[in-house]
């Protein structure tokens, strides 16, 4: 990415096109004249006379200013803009604009759930140095905060194990996830969810990648693995269904914005090698 990322409040003059990335609780305001998708610029978001509650500079992007920008839940968009979520955004601005809403989306949410100290109940304020809010009356800090989360794929042969999580507002179906307890390494959590899930042992356990989840603060750290026994019990109280899968008879899936899709993209095109 081309961005240079910064925990200064303020990056000084922009001449008016920085970026801004300003959202209305988790929607996010875009200039949109139904061919481009674009984050507006600072002096674009002036003309539009919206109540900024609080601000952030993120950094600079090929030396174009960012900021993270949180509206008055009353705002409105005028004059050829709209509000969407960010799952809408995605594939209609390119991968690192994208990257830089997902950023200042946590960065607002963080700043939301800090302003008073969950210590002593004093009004935090912003540290000079780092991205942080601090209490002055305790010395508590509180630094954004990142909920790390596991997601497998199950493979066996030609198979990998689909479920729908009760949760699911949509009839998808996924790869399995969970997050980290306190205490466990990320191998360890994946072990316990597959088993409190599934009800199946797993094996060859090994890294894919992973992605930052603004949903609202996750890290999800993708693996794959090998079933290796045991017959599948399901969780009633999250999973809906579950089964093992060829890529000739998938069920409706997640959309191609998640790591959980790349997992079954990426088990799809080792069976066709």
């Amino acid at each position: 990415m081309r961005l240079k990322m910064s925990v200064s409040l303020d990056s000084g003059a922009d001449n008016g096109h920085a970026l801004v990335f300003a959202y209305r609780e988790d929607q996010i305001l875009v200039i949109d004249n139904g061919e481009v998708c674009r984050i507006p610029e600072r002096i674009e978001l002036e003309k539009m006379n919206l109540n900024i509650v609080r601000r952030h500079f993120l950094g600079t992007l090929d030396g174009q200013s960012c900021y993270s920008v949180d509206l008055d839940t009353a705002s409105s968009a005028v004059g050829g803009s709209s509000f969407i979520g960010l799952r809408e955004l995605f594939g209609k601005v390119d991968d690192e604009i994208f990257s830089l809403a997902v950023h200042a989306n946590q960065v607002i949410n963080w700043d939301r759930m800090h302003q008073y100290c969950g210590k002593c109940g004093a009004r935090t304020e912003y540290a000079p140095d780092e991205r942080a809010k601090i209490c002055k009356c305790c010395d508590a800090v509180y630094y954004p905060r990142i909920s790390p989360a596991v997601i497998v794929a199950i493979k066996k042969g030609r198979e990998l194990l689909l479920l729908r999580n009760k949760r699911y507002k949509h009839e998808f179906y996924s790869v399995l996830a969970g997050f980290v307890e306190p205490g466990e390494s990320l191998e360890e959590c994946l072990v316990r969810e597959v088993k409190e899930e599934a009800g199946i042992e797993v094996k060859n356990i090994k890294y894919y990648g992973s992605q930052s989840w603004p949903f609202p603060n996750s890290l999800m750290v993708g693996f794959t693995a090998d079933y290796a026994g045991g017959e599948l019990r399901l969780d009633e109280i999250e999973i809906a269904d579950a089964g093992w899968f060829t890529p000739e008879n998938f069920p409706n899936l997640p959309g191609p914005i998640s790591i959980a899709r790349r997992l079954i993209d990426s088990f799809v095109d080792e069976q066709n090698r």
